[in-house]
């Protein structure tokens, strides 16, 4: 098992209200738009799967979805939406995990490679995409660039987001190349619940590393799902690494 924090079921059981502004159709067609144009006639393998909140309406749109979901209790809630023939989930880690079969795309979504711990690990996942991709398939992965820039010397966290229902900063290890991200969200009867995860954030340009070292090649990198250039003011970025046809 890799070093990933393990989803509670209070977690799994909140996390789709938590994140339905990240559900919606304007947010999450322009991911939906691309990820099937990436896996085309073909199979797509989604990395840490969680509640289906990518995979299922991806399925909707006709590409046949696989899963591997390490928490139990956020598969536990994608069934719900799902049965096990229409979207497979496979319980396990991602860097590790293997399914059968090949796939036209195998992808990772919202900063999740980051829940692996260590550099180890991120580089076992490119291993295990690359391991599951057909010769010209595609790795695709979401991930926000480290927001160091806003750390002045002396200051130790970055805040996120700061809204009526929400308080949301990171705190990072410079040293270990990790970041802890708190959480205070106010709940309906007015208390504050406070959470916090831990995260590895990698640059882009280790994670081109960590491919090369796959065997995949960086095809794109873009700044959003739209397609918007990626540049030195980016906050996050869509890249895409290839399989090579041998």
């Amino acid at each position: 098992m890799t070093s990933s924090e393990l989803w509670t079921r209070e977690t799994a059981d909140r996390y789709d209200a938590e994140e339905a502004e990240n559900s919606s159709p304007a947010v999450l067609g322009p991911t939906l738009n691309l990820l099937a144009e990436l896996a085309g006639n073909g199979r797509a393998l989604e990395f840490a799967i969680g509640t289906g909140r990518v995979g299922v309406p991806l399925r909707q749109r006709g590409v046949p979805v696989t899963g591997i979901e390490l928490s139990e209790p956020m598969a536990a809630v994608l069934r719900r939406k799902a049965d096990e023939d229409t979207l497979p989930v496979v319980i396990g880690d991602m860097a590790t995990t293997v399914v059968p079969g090949e796939f036209t795309l195998v992808y990772l979504v919202y900063n999740t490679i980051g829940n692996l711990l260590t550099q180890d690990e991120q580089v076992a996942c490119f291993e295990n995409a690359a391991r599951h991709l057909a010769p010209g398939g595609r790795f695709v992965i979401e991930l926000t660039v480290p927001p160091l820039r806003f750390l002045p010397p002396g200051q130790a966290a970055v805040p996120f987001d700061v809204s009526e229902r929400h308080l949301g900063f990171d705190t990072f290890d410079l040293v270990e190349q990790t970041l802890v991200s708190h959480h205070f969200t106010r709940d309906d009867d007015g208390r504050y619940r406070r959470g916090t995860s831990r995260q590895r954030y990698a640059w882009p340009a280790e994670l081109n590393l960590m491919a090369r070292i796959a065997g995949l090649e960086l095809e794109r990198r873009v700044e959003d799902w739209a397609g918007a250039p990626f540049g030195p003011d980016s906050g996050k970025h869509i890249s895409v690494w290839r399989k090579p046809v041998a």
